[in-house]
């Protein structure tokens, strides 16, 4: 059997941008490493999720490794918070969260508080909430960890009381459908929305309570604080208010990927949530520098395969510009990782005995700055298998492959059947 590379370039697809003469990043992008795979392989286009669904990368990446979740899911915010290794139980309430900026009519300025938040600036402010805010309901305790940039994780307990995760998000980007967080083409203003609860019962009244004490606590401690004093000096923009989403009261029960697939598996992280799928699913976690170490990921990629059946790498870098509207530099992150991930790892491994599978998360076009429904590319290449016509990794391209349209829950399973010819 081949041993299998299976990679996700966060945020990859995109749509035709009048910046680069109506053509796709991916289109524009000097890629010749992933051009030679996809020539020697298979391409098709994947709905991550399914149609019509703009998914976060939580969810479409379980569904990518073949999770689906008919009775429900757990929560991003769940997920998140077993990543960043808070102590999460059954009946807490789990939510991902970002610092933001507002103005004083609670309108948005800016969902990332200006994208330059550092960690040890997010730190301090997490540990003066965490210190400063305090909840008015009996024997209710909560834990706000920061964990890398904007992004934090917010879980609370409540003593005696299974609280309910069916509220709504204070994020107005995003949706909350049957625990899923689905990202919203919004235009205009957006301002911090009140939580509501989603059914009457006391838990979830008790549950929306709680996170809009808890974000108007942590306005009135946010505003003042000297971090943001000093950033609004500095011409920065302050971390002033915390966004809240995709909550979660319970843990998911999952299938191991070893006993679902009779393999053993490795993964390459860098963010909480990438960690929290690790963990739930069996994963060995593996430390490969920092999110743009892409020749230190493939390095390590080369060395794994010595001990583990399937690798899979999650690689954060092409998202970014996405949400930021630049695909100018997104065109310029795409060929980043070409030449510096793709180059040392097609020189290193042997296509004769890797399957190398590469596609996304999701789309996350510079248009519309979030995340969409559109279909992403898919290669797959090395092994026995043989050149469908296909030249380039590219949407347009991937639409002409023979592997037509698939589901994001269809793609892994799919790869082990063709290592396994």
């Amino acid at each position: 059997m081949n041993k299998i590379l299976y990679i996700l370039l966060d945020g990859v697809g995109d749509r035709p941008d009048p910046r680069l003469n109506y053509i796709t990043p991916l289109d524009a992008a000097h890629t010749p490493r992933l051009d030679s795979l996809a020539r020697k392989g298979i391409s098709g286009l994947v709905y991550p999720v399914g149609k019509n669904i703009s998914p976060e990368s939580d969810i479409a990446v379980f569904h990518m490794l073949g999770y689906e979740f008919k009775e429900g899911y757990a929560g991003r915010g769940v997920i998140e918070a077993i990543g960043a290794g808070t102590h999460f139980e059954n009946g807490d309430l789990a939510l991902r969260a970002n610092f933001a900026t507002i103005d004083k009519e609670k309108a948005i300025l800016d969902r990332r508080a200006g994208r330059d938040l550092s960690n040890e600036e997010a730190k301090i402010l997490a540990e003066a909430i965490n210190k400063n805010v305090k909840l008015s309901y009996p024997k209710t305790s909560f834990e706000f960890l920061s964990t890398i940039s904007h992004r934090a994780i917010l879980v609370i307990k409540a003593k005696g009381v299974a609280l309910s995760a069916n509220i709504s998000n204070s994020d107005p980007a995003y949706l909350r459908l049957q625990g899923v967080g689905v990202a919203k083409e919004v235009g205009g203003v957006l301002r911090l929305a009140k939580v509501r609860a989603l059914d009457d019962r006391r838990e979830t009244r008790l549950s929306a309570d709680l996170v809009n004490e808890f974000t108007e606590r942590s306005i009135e401690i946010l505003r003042k604080h000297p971090v943001n004093l000093s950033r609004e000096k500095d011409g920065k923009k302050p971390a002033n208010a915390i966004l809240m989403r995709d909550a979660g009261n319970s843990l998911p029960k999952l299938q191991r990927l070893d006993k679902k697939y009779g393999l053993n598996f490795a993964c390459l992280l860098d963010m909480p949530v990438e960690r929290g799928i690790a963990r739930l699913t069996g994963m060995v976690e593996i430390e490969a520098g920092g999110i743009n170490d892409y020749g230190i990921k493939a390095g390590k990629v080369t060395k794994l395969f010595q001990k583990y059946d399937c690798i899979y790498v999650h690689i954060k870098g092409s998202d970014e510009p996405g949400h930021d509207g630049d695909s100018i530099r997104k065109k310029k992150v795409i060929e980043d990782i070409d030449s510096r991930f793709f180059k040392d790892l097609i020189e290193c491994i042997s296509l004769n005995e890797v399957i190398v599978a590469v596609s996304a998360d999701h789309s996350t076009p510079c248009q519309i700055k979030s995340h969409s429904a559109d279909p992403v590319p898919l290669l797959i290449s090395g092994g026995n298998i043989l050149g469908n016509g296909t030249c380039r990794f590219t949407e347009k391209e991937a639409s002409r492959g023979s592997l037509g349209t698939l589901k994001g829950a269809q793609v892994l399973p799919l790869i082990v059947s063709l290592a396994r010819k």
